[in-house]
């Protein structure tokens, strides 16, 4: 069976029950942030493509309260944040913090130094407790960022005017604290994400569209974690970057954005090398491939959306060659199974989970056929798109 998430209602209980054991106080501040699982647009946010999110019932919750100090005390009891742990760090001079160990506590304290509010922030103490999945493409890294960074707006009254602003800040703490370079998606729909509704992002002018999702009546998302590290290495992404890059220098194009199929046609007579070509070709069908799936599920028609959902995984293990055998086993596995639309890996690539879009009633038949499929040790997570990142009541 697929495994129960607590619902944020008991995260948040949980988080505020450890905070008053830990420091002997109430908390006077909660909030959540969400995970996010990609439907497609896989790749394409570096090409100035668009991507097509949903926001998770995972939530990162942060339960906490000011300290009158300039010390931040915080308590880790998370899988996605770590083991439990606690990391006191001195903001008197925010601007200068830096990142260190242990390495969860570098996307808190990026928060704290970039917090967009020239006032005094005072010191805290906070419980993190995540049921977002560390590791698995689900981007436990942009919940704990967007987590904090809502908490401390709740702590100063200062709140970003614009959305767009705080996922853009959130995503600067990634690159310069973490040293990640992401691309956006993530800290867009964990700050926009809203029920029922999946997020088209145009990755070039950041411009989104919330999609609604009523269409799905008796369907659902399954989500499989495959448990398989990510194996893509660095210099492997950088790699499938710069071809990328390449290919729209030799088009005289800013991004392949702008490409089309026949531009394949122009890198052949350019002597450029083919598996430049196949990168591009991903690239250029899978921008393709989101607008259509963002038209097919505005209009109902989820054969058509679970169709370009398996296009979309054949291209990345084809074209781009970042699935594996574990993906490549799960997908297959759900697509033997009558009543599954579309399968497809989601995220980078090379490890993490896969996204099924199939009948409700066809889940526990789905289950059952994976797990005797794969050899591996998966989990199974249903999933409807959920609010992004809020304030949760305190009681």
């Amino acid at each position: 069976m697929a495994t129960i998430l607590p619902s944020v209602n008991d995260v948040r209980v949980e988080a505020l029950q450890n905070f008053t054991e830990e420091f002997g106080e109430n908390a006077n501040i909660c909030v959540c942030a969400p995970g996010r699982v990609n439907l497609i647009g896989e790749h394409t946010d570096y090409n100035d493509g668009f991507v097509l999110p949903m926001a998770l019932p995972m939530v990162t919750v942060i339960a906490g309260k000011a300290n009158q100090s300039s010390i931040c005390k915080i308590v880790s009891l998370s899988d996605a944040v770590g083991t439990r742990n606690l990391v006191e760090f001195d903001i008197s001079n925010r601007r200068a913090l830096k990142p260190g160990e242990p390495k969860w506590a570098n996307y808190v304290k990026g928060c704290v130094a970039k917090f967009s509010y020239d006032g005094l922030v005072p010191g805290f103490n906070a419980v993190i407790l995540s049921t977002v999945p560390v590791g698995a493409g689900l981007s436990s890294s942009a919940a704990l960022e967007v987590a904090t960074y809502t908490f401390l707006e709740a702590m100063t009254g200062f709140v970003s005017e614009r959305l767009e602003d705080k996922a853009l800040v959130c995503q600067s703490v990634e690159h310069q604290f973490a040293g990640v370079p992401c691309g956006i998606m993530d800290q867009f729909i964990s700050v926009m994400g809203k029920e029922g509704h999946a997020l088209l992002l145009d990755c070039r002018d950041l411009a989104t569209k919330q999609i609604p999702m009523e269409h799905l009546d008796d369907n659902l998302f399954l989500i499989i974690n495959s448990n398989a590290p990510h194996k893509l290495s660095s210099s492997a992404y950088c790699e499938r970057r710069d071809s990328c890059f390449e290919a729209a220098k030799l088009l005289n194009k800013k991004s392949l954005r702008d490409a089309t199929l026949e531009d394949l046609e122009v890198l052949k007579t350019r002597h450029c090398p083919q598996i430049t070509i196949k990168r591009a070709r991903h690239v250029i069908t899978e921008i393709q491939r989101t607008l259509e799936a963002t038209a097919a599920l505005e209009s109902g028609n989820l054969l058509k959306f679970g169709t370009l959902m398996n296009e979309s995984h054949d291209s990345l293990r084809e074209d781009y060659e970042v699935s594996s055998q574990e993906l490549d086993t799960l997908v297959s596995a759900a697509r033997e199974v009558d009543g599954v639309v579309g399968s497809r890996l989601t995220g980078a690539g090379f490890g993490g989970c896969t996204v099924t879009l199939l009948r409700k009633d066809a889940v526990e038949t789905a289950i059952k056929h994976i797990k005797k499929t794969y050899k591996g040790n998966a989990t199974f997570y249903i999933a409807k798109p959920t609010n992004g990142a809020r304030q949760l009541e305190i009681k």
